[in-house]
């Protein structure tokens, strides 16, 4: 029988065999003829094989996150969770040091983008790093402290919210440790990507909710968090543009506006039924950015409104299974992770179609599980085996007989489906209730 945890795999299998076929799509490109060269046979070799497909670089982070998801799955989260949430830290400050250390850590992290020799800049943006190993010349810190800080607050609160007294009802001495050390590791990353910043926070206010934060605390957060987002904005030109051709990008169609404007354009040439898998004409040279940000409209143009339904439904699917699993989840750390995971990849997924769709700013977030990024699909997949372990984990919901079920005498056919199915009845029920057709007591689970 297929638990939550299970559909989850699927549908993040479904949807990173799809984003690899999609990134190759848009991948292709047209090649100048060479002199004397037959059309269709340079065509036949230009564009996407088997072999080409198979071997591709997607395909190879496809294996990786597939198999980190599988072990994730299987590592004993439930034991670490427990364990965590009654042991008393070692760190200075107990909590409070831990939640220390955990950000100098997430903030070292991100800060590697701007060392010497390790740090990769991309279109003006520094936001990769080079190791130097083959399949990890751009792997994006900023992936690590996003999940790294879902796994930290989720951590942290908790222990709060265990106590006694809920630790994260007091503002002073719960919430604003928390919303400080977030507000940090999310302003570093803001100094290059504004959105993944923006998306960090929101997650991590998601999950101190769930543990029990006031909502009227929050609202005391709200003016300098405003303030904050609005003074990143003004202070990078390329940021007030995007607003600016938000509002009318036919403003300046060659230059701010020219992203939206594509875009609509690739997703309404599809249609109902699409042009065609691979037959898309947007990704040759007019869309930016069709195998990462944009290739939600690549979908749109190829395969349709059935085939953007068809990514919709996946995501909504595996999003409805992953609040069903934290539902049912009791150990709080656990819950508390299950909804940051959730939160983080609901509200990129979201962040990434609006913009496709043109109901918000262009920003560069990347649609999870599909566009193209090697580390991006290696940690949600790790993430989201870890929902799977705590599905896996969690026990069987009981089955309890009320003192009336217990006086009324069943019939037949439900005391055979109660003896078949092994459930254990009370004492009284099973020695003077149920009987046999001889007469005789009837042998419960024998």
């Amino acid at each position: 029988m297929l638990r939550p945890g299970h559909g989850i795999l699927l549908c993040a299998l479904a949807l990173l065999t799809f984003g690899v076929v999609m990134v190759q799509s848009a991948g292709m490109s047209v090649r100048p003829l060479e002199g004397g060269a037959d059309p269709q046979t340079a065509a036949a070799v230009s564009g996407v094989t088997a072999e080409s497909l198979l071997l591709s670089r997607t395909s190879l982070y496809l294996v990786i996150a597939v198999g980190v998801m599988g072990l994730a799955s299987r590592l004993p989260v439930r034991r670490l969770a427990e364990r965590g949430e009654r042991a008393a830290f070692v760190p200075p400050a107990g909590d409070l040091g831990l939640l220390i250390l955990g950000t100098t850590a997430l903030i070292a992290a991100v800060a590697t983008v701007y060392l010497p020799g390790l740090g990769r800049t991309v279109n003006g943006a520094s936001r990769w790093i080079d190791l130097g190993v083959p399949g990890l010349e751009s792997v994006q810190p900023s992936e690590i402290a996003k999940w790294g800080l879902v796994i930290l607050v989720s951590v942290y609160a908790a222990r709060l919210a265990t106590r006694s007294s809920n630790g994260m009802r007091s503002f002073a001495r719960g919430l604003l440790p928390a919303c400080v050390c977030v507000g940090i590791v999310a302003a570093v990353v803001v100094l290059e990507d504004l959105g993944t910043g923006v998306l960090m926070v929101g997650a991590a206010g998601i999950v101190l909710l769930g543990a029990g934060a006031r909502l009227w605390h929050f609202a005391l957060f709200a003016p300098p968090a405003i303030g904050a987002v609005l003074f990143a904005i003004i202070q990078a030109p390329y940021r007030v543009q995007r607003i600016t051709s938000f509002v009318d990008p036919y403003a300046d169609p060659q230059g701010a506006g020219y992203h939206m404007i594509q875009s609509l354009t690739t997703v309404a040439g599809g249609g109902i039924f699409g042009r065609g898998l691979g037959h898309g004409l947007q990704k040759f040279g007019y869309l930016p950015e069709d195998t990462t940000d944009f290739l939600f409209a690549v979908v749109c143009e190829e395969l349709g409104l059935f085939g953007a339904l068809m990514v919709v439904f996946l995501y909504g699917l595996m999003l409805w299974l992953g609040t069903h699993v934290a539902r049912r989840e009791r150990c709080m750390t656990l819950k508390l992770l299950v909804l940051g995971v959730v939160a983080t990849i609901g509200a990129q997924a979201l962040i990434n179609l609006f913009v496709v769709t043109g109901l918000a700013p262009t920003k560069g977030i990347a649609l999870p599980l599909m566009s193209a990024g090697g580390t991006g699909w290696i940690l949600t997949g790790f993430m989201l085996g870890l929902i799977a372990s705590v599905d896996r984990t969690q026990p069987e919901p009981s089955v309890t007989f009320s003192d009336e079920d217990i006086a009324r005498e069943p019939d037949e056919d439900h005391a055979e489906i109660i003896i078949r199915s092994g459930i254990g009845l009370p004492g009284r029920a099973a020695a003077g209730r149920h009987r046999d057709r001889a007469g005789e007591p009837a042998r419960i689970g024998g």
